[in-house]
């Protein structure tokens, strides 16, 4: 299996690559915002699968794929930035609507459509997807074989590295909502906010090139 100074490294680059506040990070914010922790925290589970799917298709082969293919990695990063765009959108014209949420007058948003939502954002982000597929193989020990394992462990560690400090985001951003839960107004503001940050981070993916 993976050696210790391997696994120590892969670790270290993992933790420098997921506390820098990326697509996942920014939207696990936003819903935290926006809904809550419970919300923040089905929308890491949501991250951390479609984080764990891009591991396996890398394991599979499939990564190298999108790695050299332009028009698949291309195509991959805009369906990912036009459904962040599409949530924002959603977001601010729904922000006078918040305080219904906290009030008990609106149905509460089912936390497993929050979920597939973190998903989708998850296996769509551009900077995971690079760094599987460009990075992770470089930290498999072919010599030692069970590469394929090799590489699932890894993307397990890193996993596990993410949902922490997701979590932690997710939680504090979700504690500073009670504030603004005082206020309609202060809501209104957060939606909004929230909404054109996910437009933002939209345009901003769409906008990420690669380094060919």
């Amino acid at each position: 299996m993976v050696s210790t100074d391997r696994l120590l490294a892969f670790a270290a680059m993992s933790f420098l690559l997921i506390v820098v506040p990326g697509p996942s990070v920014l939207f696990v914010i936003g819903r935290a915002l926006a809904q809550g922790r419970r919300a923040a925290l089905a929308t890491v589970a949501g991250n951390t699968l479609g984080a764990y799917v891009l591991v396996v298709a890398v394991a599979l082969g499939v990564g190298a794929v999108v790695e050299r293919s332009v028009l698949v990695f291309t195509m991959l990063k805009f369906v990912g930035a036009a459904y962040l765009v599409y949530l924002g959108v959603k977001a601010v014209r729904q922000r006078g609507s918040l305080h219904a949420e906290f009030t008990g007058d609106r149905p509460t948003r089912g936390n497993l459509r929050t979920f597939w939502e973190g998903f989708t954002v998850g296996v769509a982000n551009p900077k995971t997807i690079v760094f599987f597929a460009a990075v992770l193989p470089q930290f498999v020990d072919r010599g030692q074989g069970h590469v394929m394992l090799q590489m699932l462990f890894l993307g397990l560690v890193f996993n596990v590295i993410a949902v922490a400090s997701d979590s932690v985001w997710g939680l504090a951003a979700a504690t500073a909502r009670g504030w603004f839960a005082a206020s309609p107004q202060r809501l209104a503001l957060v939606g909004g906010a929230g909404g054109l940050t996910m437009i933002g981070l939209g345009v901003t993916v769409a906008a990420t090139g690669r380094e060919d």
